[in-house]
Formats: structure tokens, C-alpha cells, sequence
């Protein structure tokens, strides 16, 4: 157990760690509380290094942006840097929010690409071709990600004012709901979720929910308890609506071919 030692304490404290494997006091609710969030918290960072990766490759393959709107993007991109910007000045846990990189990254090439697309419909093989047709761009994409890059690196570092973390953090919780429903609202109005992808919507709704009880177990930030909390709420209107719409799809799917299919008969 001594070899084991070093990587258990990645997640236990040596308090719980005698507790656990010295006193074998497996039922010590303050160490079992703990191990858990940090547990959630480890797996969350690992489920976070591929959860927008379905989003940006159905992007990729699409060569369309089509129902995904920029404002939103740009909205959640600011409140996840904001975020982890906040949680690293502050000296939290990594595993309280290391999550926050890797979705500012990969969230960040969501954006480049519905730039680089446009937000117009796929046109089949043809679609990459015309997508400056429909308001794509590679200069925009590039400038986007050069001036993200700059953006949180200035965030990261001294030269960024607690003060202005702090107010960042705080304008957070309007930004997510208004971002979510900016894109609620679009999906409704178009009668699908178009290019979101319903596995990174899920997981990050798990994810968010997860990150109540570890931002209570590992911080006890109230501002981040809220985040998370929000975040949650407004993530499963998201998820409701993919659910929706995937099921009327088929619906409509099924209904279309027996329409087809009884107008062939009538020939």
C-alpha cells in the first residue's frame, strides 16, 4: 500500500488516508464526502477532454454551423474563461475546474468553425465550397481564435485585477441563462437542434450537475455553487428540447414515408 500511497493522496487528504487505510474507518462521512468529490471532480476533467468533440466533428462533416448561434457560443465561451480564470487566481483545486480548460478550448474551435462555415444549410458534397457564400470566413476564424488566445492568457496571468475576476464570475449566471435561451429559443423556432449534438448537450448537463456538489465540497464559493445550479437548469431545457425534436423528427420521418408510400399506391 506504501508504492500506492503518492497517488491515493492525489485524492485523499493523509487525514482521510489514515482514516481509511490505517484505522479501516471506511464509514467516516467527512472522508467519504470528500473522496467523492474529488472522485466526480477527476472524472469530470477526463469526461471534459472529449465532451464537444462529437459537436465539432458533426460540424466538421456537415460543413454547416446550420442552427447554432454564434451569440450563444460567444456568451458561454466568456462565462466558462471567466470561470476558470476565477477559480485559478483564487488558488481552488484543479479538480474543482479543470474541466474549464478544455471545454474553452474545444468550445473555442466550435466557434472557428461556425465562423470558418458560416450558419447557412449544408448543400451536400458541395457545401465546403460555397461556405464563404454564406457568410464563412477563414480570416474571421483565425482572428477569432489569435484573439481568444491573447484574451485568456491576459485573464490567466497578474496583470488581470481580482476585482474584475470577481465581477466576471458574478456576471456569469445572467450570461448562461440568457446564452441557453438565445439558443432555446432559435431551436424553436426552426423546429430542430439542427447541428448541436445531443451527447455533448447531455454530457455537459451531467457534468454541470456533478459540479454542485463538489463546488460545495471543495470550495464552498457560493458564487460558484450558484454558477453550477444555473447551469444545470438551463442545460436541461437544452437536453429537453433535443429529446423533443429527435423524437417529432422521427415522427415526421415516419409520417412522410407513409405518405409517399400511399401516393405510390394510388398510382
Amino acid at each position: 500500500m506504501e508504492y500506492l500511497k503518492p497517488v491515493i493522496l492525489q485524492v485523499l487528504s493523509p487525514q482521510c488516508y489514515d482514516e481509511f487505510f490505517l484505522n479501516f474507518n471506511f464509514f467516516h462521512v467527512e472522508c467519504l464526502k470528500a473522496a467523492l468529490s474529488k472522485g466526480l471532480g477527476l472524472g469530470i476533467i477526463a469526461g471534459s477532454v472529449l465532451v464537444k468533440v462529437p459537436q465539432i466533428l458533426k460540424l466538421f462533416n456537415a460543413k454547416s454551423g446550420e442552427g447554432i448561434n454564434l451569440t450563444a457560443i460567444f456568451m458561454e465561451l466568456f462565462a466558462i474563461s471567466a470561470n476558470m480564470a476565477y477559480s485559478f487566481r483564487n488558488e481552488f483545486p484543479f479538480s474543482a475546474w479543470g474541466e474549464g480548460f478544455f471545454l474553452a478550448v474545444q468550445t473555442a474551435i466550435v466557434a472557428a468553425l461556425v465562423l470558418l462555415y458560416g450558419s447557412g444549410p449544408s448543400k451536400g458534397k458541395n457545401a465546403g465550397k460555397s461556405a464563404a457564400g454564406r457568410g464563412g470566413s477563414a480570416v474571421s476564424a483565425v482572428s477569432f481564435l489569435a484573439c481568444f488566445s491573447a484574451g485568456l492568457a491576459l485573464l490567466l496571468s497578474p496583470l488581470a485585477p481580482m476585482q474584475l475576476l470577481w465581477l466576471f464570475q458574478a456576471s456569469i449566471v445572467p450570461i448562461i441563462v440568457v446564452s441557453k435561451l438565445i439558443q432555446a429559443v432559435a431551436n424553436y423556432r426552426q423546429g430542430s437542434t439542427g447541428q448541436l449534438s445531443a451527447l455533448t448537450i447531455f454530457m455537459l448537463t451531467g457534468g454541470a450537475a456533478a459540479r454542485i456538489f463538489t463546488s460545495i465540497q471543495e470550495t464552498g464559493d457560493p458564487m460558484m455553487i450558484l454558477t453550477y445550479v444555473v447551469s444545470t437548469t438551463v442545460n436541461l431545457i437544452i437536453a429537453g428540447q433535443v429529446v423533443y425534436y429527435w423524437n417529432s423528427g422521427k415522427s415526421g420521418k415516419a409520417s412522410g414515408k407513409k405518405k409517399a408510400a400511399k401516393a405510390k399506391k394510388n398510382q
